[in-house]
C-alpha cells in the first residue's frame, strides 16, 4: 500500500503507537494527531486517504471532525474509520450518520482493523 496516507487521531498515546506500528509495518505512510483541532490542521495540510478517529478527545471530538471532513467538498472523499470506547448502538449510529465509513469499539482486534483499512483503501 505504498503511498497511501493514514492519519491516526487519538488522545491515548498507547493506541496511537500500536496502530501506527501495525500500519507502518504494512507499508502505509502514517501520521498522528492527539486531538481534533490538530487533526483538522493536518487533514487540510496533507489530505490523507484514511483517518482512524477516536470520538472522545480534547479540543474537538471525533464526531465533529468527521462531520467537518465529510461536509467539505475538498475533503469528503477521505475515508473515516471511527475507533472508540463508545460501544452503544446509538453512538455507532451517530458516527455513521456523520459520514464515518466504519465504526470499531475499543478494545479492538488489530487484525480486524488492519483488514478493514485494506478493504477501505482498496
Amino acid at each position: 500500500m505504498q503511498g497511501k496516507k493514514i492519519l491516526v487521531v487519538d488522545d491515548e498515546p498507547n493506541i496511537v503507537r500500536s496502530l501506527a506500528y501495525i500500519l507502518k509495518k504494512e507499508g502505509y505512510d502514517v501520521s498522528t494527531a492527539g486531538d481534533g483541532e490538530q487533526a483538522m490542521d493536518m487533514v487540510r495540510d496533507s489530505k490523507p486517504h484514511l483517518m482512524i478517529l477516536d470520538v472522545m478527545m480534547p479540543r474537538k471530538n471525533g464526531y465533529d471532525v468527521c462531520d467537518e471532513v465529510k461536509s467539505d467538498p475538498d475533503l469528503q472523499d477521505i475515508q473515516v474509520m471511527m475507533l472508540t470506547a463508545n460501544g452503544l448502538e446509538g453512538d455507532r449510529e451517530i458516527g455513521l450518520s456523520k459520514g464515518a465509513d466504519e465504526y470499531f469499539t475499543k478494545p479492538f482486534s488489530p487484525k480486524l482493523v488492519l483488514n478493514k483499512v485494506k478493504e477501505l483503501l482498496g
